[in-house]
């Protein structure tokens, strides 16, 4: 199935046509609330069956760029601040995800057929400037045919959305998207380490470590290349990250959502931060992660550092989705960092299958840069 916004064309089979039914099915007191399913939701659900995220694995790459199967729900994204040849600033956003349908403990009934499949790849798109939110959506069952991710080269593909690496490696790449209201092909280099998030690549997500993720990053991509949008093609070029992130829960049923940044500062350092969201502000976990071209870092987080790390709405908007924070200030006293953000198109609504907010921002005060912001949860 693809989607643009306004506009829909479907190719998909029955039988995808069920999984996608069972992945996104809401309750009625969901539908009454919410205008589609939301990553939140998704990320909540139980984890019964999949395997758990546990301290102290040790990340091995070029594997673990692979997919992890035995785990629920897992993603490859990118996000781009861009400079077009005549100096416009935007945004773009590639994000992959693969969802098991049924656990390892449940694998489909042995068949002659080589197109069953218990997983799902869904993929989202899309290119923000300050008057315009382009977004588009794939999803497919698993097949080498359809969408699959794959090693020698490293490849991560939706149909005809594509990360083609020229090794097992994530770097160099080329990431090309094609849809009817936007394309395009960027060229991706990176020469820095990755960089392991939290306890050396396990991303606590509560104060007890309930739940938690596998997740690693590269903040420091640099990008060249083409979008075109209603048909008019520019060269861009600037700046990416990429995250990685797999689990079989990345919330607790108490949790709302969260709100996650990625900032790039005029230091040259980067900046993830992200707040889950509780039912009151002390239930709210927090965490952090400077992070510098030699893949050195340092990490912060609520539970071991309780009111280093402070972000707070300053502006709120009605999008379609409903009352998003567009403006923040996020203060890290040991880091010496007070920042203010401001969304560079407020109404950056992803209306997809699994709904949420994502757009470019920018950023002043202690340092100034810019970056990218990810709101799930909010009605």
């Amino acid at each position: 199935m693809t989607s643009v916004t306004g506009k829909k064309v479907f190719s998909i089979s029955v039988v995808t046509m069920a999984f996608a039914t069972l992945l996104f099915a809401c309750s009625p007191a969901q539908e009454a609330h919410e205008p589609s399913t939301t990553i939140s939701n998704m990320s909540a659900q139980s984890s019964a069956g999949y395997s758990d995220v546990v301290q102290g694995k040790v990340l091995q790459f070029p594997r673990d760029h692979l997919a992890h199967n035995d785990y629920k729900i897992e993603w490859w994204y990118l996000t781009a601040n861009l400079t077009t040849s005549k100096g416009e600033d935007v945004g773009v956003q590639w994000t992959q995800f693969r969802i098991g349908m049924t656990p390892p403990t449940e694998q489909l009934a042995t068949t002659e057929n080589d197109w069953s499949s218990n997983q799902l790849y869904m993929a989202h798109a899309a290119v923000t400037s300050k008057d315009a939110h382009l977004t588009a959506e794939k999803w497919s069952r698993a097949h080498p045919k359809l969408a699959s991710v794959s090693p020698s080269p490293f490849t991560v593909h939706l149909q005809n959305w594509q990360w083609q690496s020229q090794s097992d490696d994530l770097f160099p790449a080329t990431l090309t998207v094609n849809n009817p209201a936007f394309h395009y092909q960027l060229q991706l280099t990176s020469q820095q380490p990755v960089q392991l998030q939290g306890d050396s690549g396990y991303s606590s997500k509560s104060a007890d470590q309930a739940v938690a993720s596998y997740y690693y990053s590269q903040p420091f991509i640099d990008v060249t290349g083409e979008i075109t949008r209603h048909g008019v093609t520019e060269k861009v070029s600037g700046k990416a990250w990429l995250d990685r992130e797999w689990s079989s829960q990345f919330l607790t049923k108490a949790q709302q959502g969260w709100d996650w940044f990625s900032l790039r500062l005029n230091d040259g350092s980067t900046l993830m931060a992200f707040r889950l969201r509780g039912d009151t502000e002390q239930d709210h976990f927090y965490s952090a992660r400077r992070m510098y071209a030699d893949g050195s870092g340092r990490n912060i987080n609520s539970r071991d550092n309780p009111g280093d790390i402070d972000m707070q709405p300053t502006q709120w908007q009605q999008t379609a989705l409903g009352k998003h924070p567009i403006a923040w200030r996020i203060s890290i006293n040991s880091e010496a960092i007070d920042l203010t953000t401001q969304a560079v198109n407020p109404n950056s609504d992803m209306l997809v299958s699994t709904s949420y907010w994502e757009g470019p921002i920018n950023i002043q005060g202690s340092h100034q840069g810019q970056g990218y912001m990810e709101l799930t949860g909010y009605r």
